[in-house]
Parts: C-alpha cells; sequence; structure tokens
C-alpha cells in the first residue's frame, strides 16, 4: 500500500498542536482562555519532546536504519522534520502571546519589563531581588578548570557571559522554584516575571566581572525510560523498581535547549557541546519560555468577559437524586457525559458499595487520579468495612507515576488489595466491578467508562461513564480481573472488547461486515470518535471499506495518520477533529446503519499502543435509547460549523467560515444537560406537589 494515504506520527501530531494554537488566535474566544491555550500548546510541546523526541533520538542512536512502519521515514529524517516544523510554529505561539497581552492591557493585565517599569518600581524590584533572590541564589562559574552543572528538566536558569581579569567566563543563576513567580506591582494587573528581574540583576551576584552578554535558558530532558531500562539495578519488586526508575528519568539526556535571547555563538556552541546537543535542537522564544503562569492570570482580572461563561455539571436526568444506585442502575443502564453531568452519581455508587453490607467485593483499574481523590477515600472506607476490594494502580502512568505510587501505599495502609498486572503491558481500561448479594443471590453491577476516575478531569475532559446489571459484561469483567490478578493478559470476551487479544480482530470483523453490506449495495457506516488513530491494520481496513463505498466519518482529536479524501482510496472518509474548551477523550465507536447500529464505548483508541500493548476494555452500548443519544452527540459533534476543522487531501485541517456560535457542540451539549436536568427538576417537583394535594 502506498504511503499517500497516511502522515508520520510525530508530523500528525504536530498538526495537533497547531489546532491548539488556532485556539489561543481566535478572536470568538475569551482574551484569557486564549492565554491559557498558549500555555497549553506549551505545554504540549514540553511533553511531546520528553516523550516522542526522546523516542526518536534513542531510536536514532539503536536502529538508525529501521523505518517509521506508517510513513516509512528514518528517525534522522523524522527528527529533521518535526525540528522543521516545530521551528515553523513557535513564531505563530510569540505573536499570538504578545497579540493577546497587549489586549489585555486595556482590561488591567499587563506585563511589564524592568526596563520599562517607572523608576519607583524598579527600586521594589531591585529590593525584592536583594531580599528574596539574592539568599535564595547558588551562582555557578563555568570555565575550563570546573564541572558543567547539572541542569534540571524545564527548570529556568540565567546564563551570563562574563569578562574578568582571568578572561571571558560563564555565569549561570537558576530560578528557584521556590521565589514567586509573578511579581505583581501594586494591587492590580501589572506584574513582570521573576526571571526578569534576575536577568536585570544577576549581575550583582557576580562580583566585579563586567556582563558581555545575557540569556533565559531552559533544557528539556527525554522521558524516554521504563523499568526494563534500569538493568541491574532491579529488585523485583515493581513499586521500587519504578522508584528507581523515576529517578533515573531525572538524569536522562538533554533533547531540546530553549533561549530567551540569541546569545554569543562560540558560547552557544560551547553549551551544545557540554549538553550533547546539535544546533538542530535550539530554539528561541520571543514570548516568555515557561508560560505556566497564564493560568494565574485569572486570579489578577476579575472581569467576566475574559473568560468562558460558568458552566455546571448538571445531575444526569437518568438517576433519581434520592434513592439508591444499585436499584436504580439494575433496572436500566445509567450513561453519564462529563462534564456536561456531574460525575457524582458514579461517587454515589463507589460511596453506597462501601457503606452497603450486601457488597462483597469491588474490583477496579486505576490510572489516574486527583489530587484528594473520594475514590481513593471510598475504595478505603471499604476496605475499611470489611470489603474484599481489589485496586489494580497502574505505576506506570506517564507523568502520573510519583501519585499513583502514592495512592498505592495508602490503599494498601487501608487494607486493599494492590496489583499492578502484566509486566510490559500498561492496564489503561477504566473498569469498576460490585458484587453484591441480594436475597440470597449474587448481582454485580460493572462500570466501562472511557475516561479516568478522576474528579477534576471529568469537569474538563468530555467523556462518558455507563453503568450497567448485564449478566455478561459482569462475567466478562470477572474474567479480565481474575486474569489481572494473576498477572496475566485477559482473553477475547463474549461481550467486552478486551485488548491486547480481544479488540482488533473484532474491530477488524465489524468493518469487513460494513464492506459486506456496501457490496449488496445496502447502506453501510463507520462512524469513530476518538484522540488517536494510527493502527495501520485499522487504517488499511478503513481504506477498503472506503473503497467499497462504506461511508466513514472520523472524528479525531488528536494523531489521526490517515488522509481522507484521496480519490479511488479514502474518498469516502471524512476526518475532522475538535480543539476546544473541553478537551475532548470519549472514545465511541459506531457500525452500520443506524436501524441496526452496534455502538461500543471504552478506554482504547485506535492506536497499536492501545489495540495490541495495553490492556484496554470497551463495551458494547446495549440500550437501544443509549445509543440513538450517543450517535446524536456524535452528529452534532460531527457537524460542528464553529469548531470541528475539517481535514482535506493535503493533510491540512480547515476551520469552516461563517458558523453560528450558536451551533458550538460543546456549548449546545452543556445547554442540552441544563434542558434535562431542568426538565427532571420540574417533574419531580409536580410529582411532590400531586402528591400532597393527594
Amino acid at each position: 500500500m502506498k504511503n499517500e494515504c497516511f502522515e508520520n506520527r510525530e508530523l500528525s501530531w504536530l498538526r495537533f498542536n497547531a489546532r491548539v494554537l488556532e485556539e489561543a488566535r481566535a478572536e470568538s474566544n475569551p482574551l484569557l482562555e486564549r492565554l491559557c491555550f498558549t500555555a497549553i500548546f506549551q505545554s504540549n510541546l514540553d511533553e511531546f519532546f520528553r516523550v516522542r523526541v526522546g523516542n526518536l533520538i534513542r531510536k536514532q542512536a539503536e536502529e538508525p536504519d529501521k523505518p517509521d512502519s506508517i510513513s516509512g521515514m528514518k528517525p534522522k529524517a523524522q527528527l529533521k522534520a518535526v525540528y522543521e516544523q516545530v521551528r515553523a510554529l513557535l513564531p505563530a505561539r510569540d505573536s499570538a502571546y504578545h497579540e493577546i497581552m497587549g489586549a489585555l492591557r486595556s482590561e488591567g493585565l499587563e506585563q511589564v519589563s524592568v526596563a520599562s517599569a517607572t523608576s519607583a518600581e524598579q527600586v521594589l524590584l531591585a529590593d525584592w531581588f536583594r531580599r528574596e533572590i539574592r539568599p535564595l541564589s547558588m551562582p555557578v562559574i563555568v570555565d575550563k578548570g570546573k564541572p558543567f552543572p547539572f541542569l534540571r528538566d524545564r527548570a529556568l536558569y540565567i546564563v551570563l557571559r562574563l569578562e574578568s581579569k582571568s578572561g571571558i567566563r560563564m555565569g549561570i543563576l537558576p530560578v528557584s522554584d521556590q521565589c514567586q513567580r509573578m511579581v505583581r506591582l501594586g494591587g492590580g494587573g501589572r506584574f513582570v516575571l521573576a526571571e526578569d528581574v534576575i536577568l536585570a540583576y544577576a549581575h550583582t551576584v557576580f562580583g566585579n566581572s563586567r556582563v558581555i552578554d545575557r540569556t533565559i535558558l531552559r533544557v528539556t530532558r527525554s522521558a524516554s525510560i521504563s523499568p526494563e531500562d534500569i538493568g541491574d539495578m532491579r529488585t523485583g519488586d515493581t513499586r521500587a523498581d519504578m522508584e528507581l526508575m523515576l529517578q533515573e528519568r531525572k538524569r536522562l539526556p538533554v533533547v531540546r535547549l530553549e533561549l530567551s535571547e540569541t546569545f554569543y555563538q562560540p558560547a552557544l556552541d560551547y553549551l551544545c557541546k557540554k549538553l550533547d546537543i546539535t544546533d538542530e535542537q535550539v530554539f528561541y522564544a520571543k514570548a516568555p519560555i515557561d508560560l505556566s503562569f497564564a493560568y494565574e492570570c485569572k486570579n489578577l482580572v476579575q472581569d467576566p468577559k475574559l473568560q468562558y461563561v460558568r458552566m455546571v455539571p448538571q445531575k444526569s436526568a437518568m438517576v433519581a437524586e434520592h434513592g439508591s444506585m444499585f436499584p436504580q442502575i439494575r433496572k436500566h443502564d445509567i450513561l453519564l457525559s462529563y462534564p456536561y453531568e456531574s460525575i457524582r452519581p458514579f461517587l454515589r455508587l463507589l460511596d453506597e458499595a462501601a457503606d452497603d453490607p450486601a457488597v462483597l467485593s469491588i474490583q477496579i483499574t486505576l490510572y489516574r487520579m486527583a489530587r484528594d481523590s473520594r475514590v481513593i477515600a471510598a475504595l478505603c472506607e471499604a476496605a475499611g468495612r470489611g470489603k474484599e476490594v481489589t485496586a489494580l494502580t497502574e505505576l506506570r502512568a506517564r507523568f502520573d507515576e510519583e501519585g499513583n505510587i502514592k495512592w498505592s501505599k495508602a490503599l494498601e495502609r487501608a487494607g486493599v488489595r494492590v496489583i499492578y498486572g502484566p509486566e510490559n503491558y500498561k492496564v489503561h481500561s477504566k473498569l469498576l466491578l460490585i458484587t453484591r448479594k441480594n436475597r440470597g443471590k449474587v448481582e454485580a453491577f460493572t462500570q466501562i467508562g472511557t475516561g479516568n476516575y478522576n474528579e477534576k478531569t471529568a469537569a474538563m475532559y468530555t467523556d462518558y461513564c455507563l453503568m450497567t446489571a448485564d449478566k455478561q459484561i459482569a462475567q466478562d469483567a470477572a474474567n479480565i480481573f481474575d486474569a489481572l490478578r494473576e498477572n496475566k493478559l485477559p482473553d477475547p470476551q463474549t461481550e467486552l472488547l478486551a485488548a491486547p487479544f480481544g479488540l482488533l480482530e473484532p474491530v477488524l470483523g465489524m468493518i469487513d461486515d460494513e464492506i459486506a453490506y456496501a457490496k449488496r449495495g445496502e447502506d453501510a457506516y463507520i462512524g469513530l470518535r476518538m484522540n488517536g488513530l494510527c493502527d495501520k491494520n485499522i487504517m488499511k481496513k478503513l481504506i477498503e471499506a472506503s473503497c467499497a463505498g462504506v461511508k466513514i466519518e472520523l472524528l479525531v482529536r488528536g494523531i489521526c495518520c490517515l488522509i481522507p479524501r484521496i480519490p479511488g482510496r479514502t474518498e469516502n472518509i471524512e476526518v475532522r477533529s475538535i480543539v476546544g474548551r473541553y478537551l475532548e477523550h470519549g472514545r465511541v465507536y459506531f457500525f452500520g446503519a443506524p436501524e441496526r447500529m452496534r455502538v461500543y464505548l471504552g478506554s482504547a483508541d485506535f492506536m497499536p499502543r492501545n489495540t495490541v500493548k495495553r490492556v484496554e476494555i470497551c463495551a458494547p452500548v446495549k440500550d437501544a435509547a443509549l445509543r440513538k443519544r450517543l450517535y446524536s452527540e456524535f452528529r452534532l459533534q460531527f457537524d460542528d460549523p464553529v469548531k470541528a476543522r475539517c481535514r482535506t487531501s493535503d493533510g491540512d485541517y480547515h476551520l469552516p467560515e461563517g458558523g453560528n456560535p450558536a451551533e458550538n457542540s460543546q456549548e449546545a451539549l452543556h445547554r442540552a444537560a441544563y434542558a434535562r436536568a431542568h426538565e427532571m427538576e420540574h417533574s419531580a417537583k409536580s410529582s411532590e406537589s400531586k402528591k400532597n394535594d393527594a
């Protein structure tokens, strides 16, 4: 198969981050939200360099001639293309930042440079430097006779070229994490960034040396490491090995160097040599290198028009406010849609399970949890009340490892049985099984989600939560937990799609079914909503389906390595992406025309890491009304004329023109949730009134 239908994974991701940057430039977004999108763009890029670029550099060293299976590009070619695309994106980031800050100046928020501060403010800043910074300063002089200091990942440093009697030297001054990042000037919204103050007064730390050149510097280190990489240090204890790995990760090689100013080339060459990087890995910023302070700006100016209109997750119309969750789930499947609907019914289910004497056991897979997790609290409470509680805690959830290690220890202290799953396979599923004895008979309640058990992200990510009393689904879930307790991979199941052995083949089979319908001249349809698509087996099968005449609609937020609308190949495939107020995170699959449509939801994107390298769980949606609702919401989002970027055959994404702001699908889904909650409340009040009248 020719590569014309496929795009390299890393370059596809950079297209996604460009769409994030578009939100920073979109005048339809409130100014402070646009500012936050610049910070999201930057933090996304940080993680991309740490993980993906780190992996590519490692591959270049270990397997330089091995091509990417999708695009055929070797590691060196991929790195070159990545560096070029990133360099092309950064001016747009810088101009977006300065444009937004320029507009915010008239709203009372202003970033001030030390040079542009008033003379009185400069006196205050110099005093702040002496009081707050100088005592924390640990300056380092770099010359031929001294070792080069270790630079921490993503920490800010001030670097000076110094001239003294002993010659030209380099001085490095860390920007301490203990100092406040935004130095406010008075009680309003005027501020100076700490690194700019330190840059201005750093020369006072280095005695009589004359400053020739100065810049702000930040390095990004690779995060490409796994427990297997620590070799002889491995103890055989999963948690202890993860802790060792985290220590080793802090010292991995530098993959990027960022500077705030151009720097004397020989000095820059010296830095690159010491950091073992090339000129290609050096990037300049005309905006602040670290934009994380953008979120704090929301506290400096309070004008409502500068932020999104506050929207509160609503009560689910499927859940009665009073009464146990168990009989409600027994009566009918319940579907929650975050963040439009509240996570509270799910938390109620866990709390009731902890408190209910009839509950025998709780089993759950945990991937990323909130800092003050009510889910963890409920599990600990259940164990304390004598329930048999098993929690598979995925210690390898990237950048959440430390938190998960902490939670695993807390769960164990509470009496929860903590397991870690099969070696070399992350357990990314969102699966809960509660077993209960009801009138002498054992019954089970299963929950399958598209997102993590995390109260914080449930208010920011769009996800689905399905709760069911279906007996076969519960049996499948029990089989999966049995396998995980034995550190085994689950076998294919009857109802649940369970990767790595029981998801890919059923999906390919359902695509084949649609191909067969199309060849018989009947309506055939596939709709997929997910975060990423780069599984080559699935993409090849989708191309085959397109050639057979199957209508295919792909709503893919992030990486999409499949290029649509290529005549004779992907002409029946449409690809769209939504980047908006909420992070689109749900995974839902639709197979078949409406009258025979099969619908699945769960944790798996269609990427090799999900389909064959992780434990993922997807569940069939059996309730016809819920299937109809899910497809209706998919249709609303796919047809969004405001936020849905449409992909063309050249691989680019284009914003729709002239869309009605009222048809922004995320806002429309919130309005629908408000309407359902209001209708439910009105109906409850009417019933109560009639009861009282009677």
